[in-house]
């Protein structure tokens, strides 16, 4: 059996309603056809490794967290790096559909599953939107651990990158209340230290930002930071995703890409 690519998309805005998304952003088609589809490809970026993967493993659709024109582009030229991705997808007859800050959002969406891998409990939205709903999120440990524990067990939860975690705070600081945000969240470091959590994790974190938090004077210690790789904090949702679709379409097949979107491949340092 198949659905047609506007009853997948009637599926995915069930699960992530587009009003959800900010009014910046671009959820929705990038590239649709009227073929039927039988395979979905569910990633966090769109590649031409990633449209590689579709190809070979029979796709005709891949779902992707970030959209992949959100800062849009002035050609689709075959020798740029938007319009060369857009052909190759075009000619091999693929869609392509993202659920983007609308996933970031809900239950079960990008922030709460990493919350939920970290072994947070009493988990809610680090700012509220609508009910349950809202960016990031904030939770606590069933047992309270150092700093240097707690970036461990991010390590341990996280696929591999060169990248690793970096964390700015004393190692021997008591965690217990954690507050994060999957993706780019700097945004939300202000909300993180309003809500008394002893570490704010995200991802691409700045260096001004950084040094401006762990500088804001607080009663007990500074907030501790933990900066973690943008793909791998948002490519723990995919295979929840995966599995949320697959219940409500069980006629089609949803797969986790293979391809590691994350853009930095090694790192090198010295020792101490």
């Amino acid at each position: 059996m198949t659905l047609s690519v506007d009853q997948l998309a009637a599926v995915f805005e069930e699960l992530w309603p587009l009003e959800g998304a900010e009014a910046w952003d671009a959820p929705g088609f990038s590239i649709s056809h009227p073929n039927e589809v039988s395979k979905v490809l569910l990633s966090v970026d769109l590649s031409s490794a990633v449209v590689n993967e579709a190809i070979h493993k029979g796709a005709q659709l891949i779902l992707t967290h970030h959209p992949f024109l959100l800062k849009g582009t002035s050609d689709v030229n075959w020798d740029s790096s938007k319009g060369s991705v857009l052909q190759q997808a075009i000619k091999a007859g693929i869609s392509v559909y993202s659920a983007h800050t609308n996933a970031d959002i809900v239950e079960d969406g990008v922030s709460d599953i990493l919350a939920k891998t970290l072994g947070l409990t009493d988990i809610r939205p680090l700012v509220p939107a609508d009910g349950s709903a809202g960016h990031g999120r904030i939770g606590v440990l069933s047992n309270a651990m150092t700093l240097e524990q707690f970036a461990t067990r991010v390590l341990d939860a996280l696929p591999f990158t060169a990248r690793g975690v970096s964390v700015s705070g004393y190692p021997e600081l008591e965690i217990s209340t954690v507050a994060l945000c999957a993706g780019a969240g700097d945004s939300f470091i202000q909300n993180a230290f309003d809500s008394g959590a002893d570490v704010y994790l995200t991802s691409d974190l700045r260096h001004h930002p950084v040094s401006d938090a762990i500088s804001i004077p607080r009663a007990e210690a500074p907030m501790a930071l933990i900066d973690i790789s943008h793909w791998a904090a948002e490519s723990l949702w995919l295979t929840k995703a995966a599995e949320q679709l697959g219940k409500q379409e069980p006629a089609v097949e949803f797969m986790v890409s293979e391809v590691v979107t994350d853009p930095w491949t090694f790192t090198i340092n010295r020792g101490e």
